[in-house]
C-alpha cells in the first residue's frame, strides 16, 4: 500500500514536472514566433515604403515620357517645316543659278564699264587733289600777303583804323574814313598818304595782284554842289584812293579798280554814331589775276579737265 502510494506520488511528481517543462518550451516557441512575426511585419513595412517610392518614380518616368513624346511630336512638326523651307530654298537656288548663268555675259561687259568708270574717277580724284593743292598754295600766298601787310602797317597806325583779313582767295584791308578823308569829302588827309604809301609798297612788289578799292558810307544822306548822294560820295572816295596810288606811288593803273557801294553792305547798324563810324570805310581788296590763277593750275590741270569732259 505504501509502495503504491509512493509510485503514484512519483508519477504525479513526474507528470507535474513534465507539464512545467512543456509550458516553458511552449512559451519560448510562442515568443520566437512572435519575434519572427514582428520582424516580418517590419520587413513588410519597408517593402511597402519601397513599393511606394518605386511607384512615385514610375509616375515621374511616365510624366517625363509624356513630355518627351510631346517634344518629339513638336520636333517632327519643325522638321517637316524645315524640310519644306529647304525645298523652297533649293528651288530659289536653282532659279538663281539659272539667272547667274544668264548674267555671265552681261557681267563681263559690266566689268569693262566699271574699269572705265574707275579710271575716270581716278582722273577726277587727281584733278581734285591738284585743285586742293592749288587752293592751299593760294591760301598760303594770301596768308603771307596779309602777314606782310600787317607787318608794314603796324608802325604808327592805330589798329582800330585799319583791319586786315583773309577771306577765301583775297586779302581785305578795311580803312576807316576818318583816317583817309576829310569829313563829308573825298579829299585825302595826310594820314591817308601814310597808309596808302605802305600799301602801294606791297602792291608794287606783287605784280600778279590786282587792286580793287571800294568806298562805303553810312545812311546819312548827303547833297551838296560836289556830291549828289552817298553813291556819288562812295565812288569819288574810291577814285581818290586809286588816283593817289597811281599818281603818288607809281602803282600800275592796269591793276587798279575803283568801285562805290554807297550806304549798302553795311557792317553794322546805322542807328548810333559808333555804327555809322564803322560803316564809313574804304576797303582795298588784293586779289590774284585770273590768268595767274590758271598759271597755278598748270598744264596738268588743263589736261585733266579735258579728260574729264
Amino acid at each position: 500500500m505504501k509502495v503504491s502510494q509512493s509510485i503514484l506520488a512519483l508519477c504525479i511528481i513526474s507528470f507535474l514536472a513534465t507539464s512545467c517543462i512543456s509550458k516553458k518550451k511552449l512559451s519560448v516557441i510562442q515568443q520566437a514566433h512572435q519575434d519572427k512575426l514582428a520582424l516580418a511585419n517590419k520587413q513588410l513595412g519597408k517593402c511597402g515604403e519601397e513599393l511606394n517610392t518605386y511607384l512615385s518614380k514610375l509616375s515621374t518616368c511616365e510624366q517625363e515620357r509624356a513630355n518627351l513624346q510631346n517634344k518629339l511630336n513638336t520636333n517632327k512638326v519643325q522638321i517637316s517645316s524645315l524640310q519644306e523651307q529647304l525645298k523652297d530654298a533649293k528651288s530659289v537656288r536653282d532659279q538663281q543659278l539659272t539667272q547667274v548663268g544668264d548674267l555671265t555675259v552681261l557681267s563681263q561687259a559690266a566689268n569693262e564699264n566699271i574699269k572705265e568708270t574707275l579710271a575716270q574717277i581716278d582722273k577726277k580724284d587727281r584733278y581734285i587733289q591738284h585743285l586742293q593743292a592749288v587752293k592751299t598754295k593760294a591760301d598760303s600766298i594770301n596768308l603771307a600777303l596779309a602777314v606782310n601787310l600787317k607787318s608794314v602797317l603796324k608802325d604808327g597806325i592805330d589798329d582800330s583804323d585799319v583791319d586786315i583779313k583773309v577771306d577765301k582767295t583775297v586779302v581785305f584791308v578795311n580803312i576807316s574814313d576818318k583816317m583817309l578823308y576829310q569829313s563829308g569829302s573825298s579829299m585825302l588827309t595826310n594820314r591817308a598818304n601814310e597808309v596808302l604809301g605802305k600799301i602801294a609798297q606791297i602792291v608794287k612788289s606783287k605784280p600778279d595782284l590786282e587792286v580793287m578799292v571800294e568806298g562805303y558810307t553810312d545812311n546819312v544822306s548827303i547833297n551838296s554842289t560836289c556830291m549828289q548822294d552817298n553813291w556819288d560820295l562812295s565812288v569819288k572816295r574810291a577814285t581818290s584812293v586809286v588816283r593817289a596810288l597811281q599818281r603818288n606811288y607809281g602803282v600800275n593803273p592796269n591793276k587798279l579798280i575803283a568801285a562805290g557801294r554807297g550806304e549798302y553792305n553795311a557792317l553794322t547798324s546805322n542807328d548810333n554814331p559808333e555804327g555809322r563810324s564803322m560803316n564809313r570805310r574804304t576797303r582795298i581788296i588784293l586779289l590774284p589775276k585770273l590768268n595767274q590763277f590758271y598759271d597755278l593750275l598748270g598744264p596738268q590741270a588743263e589736261e585733266e579737265q579735258v579728260n574729264i569732259e
